[in-house]
């Protein structure tokens, strides 16, 4: 364990070194070793939140990791918004929406089948998840669905006033989510293991050390993560691929370590906790993205795409329909498990073959 905490705060101090190195952030040294320190940073972040996050006990622990997680998406997507001008208006649509499949087929799949191969069976509150994906639904549709069928503005756009609108429903909607969560509904996301475990004792000097090295590797994943675009959007373009995957690649960086904990989870038997941070991810991914995402194009001036094509709805339709299905009984079952990312590899062929 004191390994653990030396290598996750060297880690990003070292990342923050390479990146005022002076290292032309083109050059392959560069980018090669900026690649592994984005990933062993983005790492060390999710380390410190579940320090945290003992401390705080459940389910406030996969709150605080899926608000981590987004805090990365939202500062990376409005970065490369900033700096890539009209020509990135949908990058925030294609991160969210992303994530969104990443997470309802990708993560949800693999600890339904991890966890069913192993346990064959595991048992999960079909109120929280109930919750969960009632708000996540209403969220979708407003952000992803509506901007491509109303008349304001012509194309998949809102207009101010439904930008705004939109914006205060997710924060609304994500709102009472957590208090539901946190208080109201708690127990229904809550294992019954979970319900009988006391909060871990973390002295006050560890709980400091790990919240000032989570803010130092959220900052300098955000950095990495904008000097590398440009490399991974040109390495697709070079390979003749959609530049849709940009927005598919940089979602996988940041929900890799999210998705690491969550399948470890359902593996120890866990379900219920891989389903908190799931789930809640998802809603945090699209009801704090957009919000702060239209804020910041307010105030540069800039069109956010946000509607869908056909196709991604219905593909998008499908996964909540699929999940929805897969959790309304309260038990896992590895079929529901390999549905689900049968969904997510149709998700990523369909990018690449349209």
């Amino acid at each position: 364990m004191k390994f653990l905490q030396q290598w996750t705060s060297i880690i990003p101090v070292l990342a923050w070194v390479l990146f005022f190195s002076g290292l032309i952030p083109g050059s392959n040294i560069f980018q090669i070793v900026a690649s592994v320190l984005l990933i062993l940073s983005v790492m060390s972040a999710v380390h410190h939140s579940e320090v945290i996050a003992h401390r705080v006990g459940e389910p406030y622990g996969t709150i605080i990791l899926a608000v981590a997680i987004t805090v990365i998406e939202v500062s990376i997507v409005i970065s490369l918004m900033v700096s890539g001008g009209e020509e990135a208006a949908a990058i925030a649509r294609d991160t969210v929406y992303s994530a969104t499949m990443l997470i309802l087929n990708g993560i949800v799949g693999l600890c339904l089948l991890i966890g069913g191969l192993k346990h064959h069976e595991q048992i999960f509150s079909k109120h929280s998840v109930i919750i969960a994906l009632v708000s996540l639904v209403s969220i979708i549709i407003f952000t992803l669905v509506f901007p491509s069928f109303t008349h304001s503005i012509a194309g998949p756009y809102y207009s101010t006033p439904q930008l705004i609108f939109v914006s205060v429903v997710c924060l609304v909607i994500y709102s009472f989510f957590l208090f539901a969560q946190t208080s109201r509904h708690r127990a229904y996301f809550l294992s019954k293991d979970e319900q009988e475990e006391s909060i871990v004792k973390i002295s006050n000097k560890t709980m400091g050390t790990s919240v000032i090295f989570l803010l130092v590797s959220l900052g300098i994943v955000v950095l990495l993560a904008k000097t590398l675009s440009p490399t991974i959007e040109s390495i697709i373009i070079a390979n003749n691929l959609p530049q849709t995957l940009v927005g598919v690649i940089i979602a996988a960086i940041i929900l890799l370590p999210e998705g690491i904990a969550a399948v470890i989870a359902a593996k120890s038997n866990k379900l219920q906790t891989s389903l908190n941070l799931a789930l809640g991810s998802a809603l945090a991914s699209i009801g704090l993205t957009i919000p702060c995402v239209a804020l910041v194009c307010s105030i540069y001036d800039m069109k956010i795409i946000l509607g869908l094509d056909i196709k991604s709805i219905i593909l998008l339709g499908l996964s909540v329909f699929t999940v929805m299905l897969s959790l309304s009984s309260g038990r896992s079952n590895i079929i529901y498990g390999v549905v689900l990312l049968v969904n997510l590899f149709a998700f990523i062929f369909l990018i690449i073959y349209p």
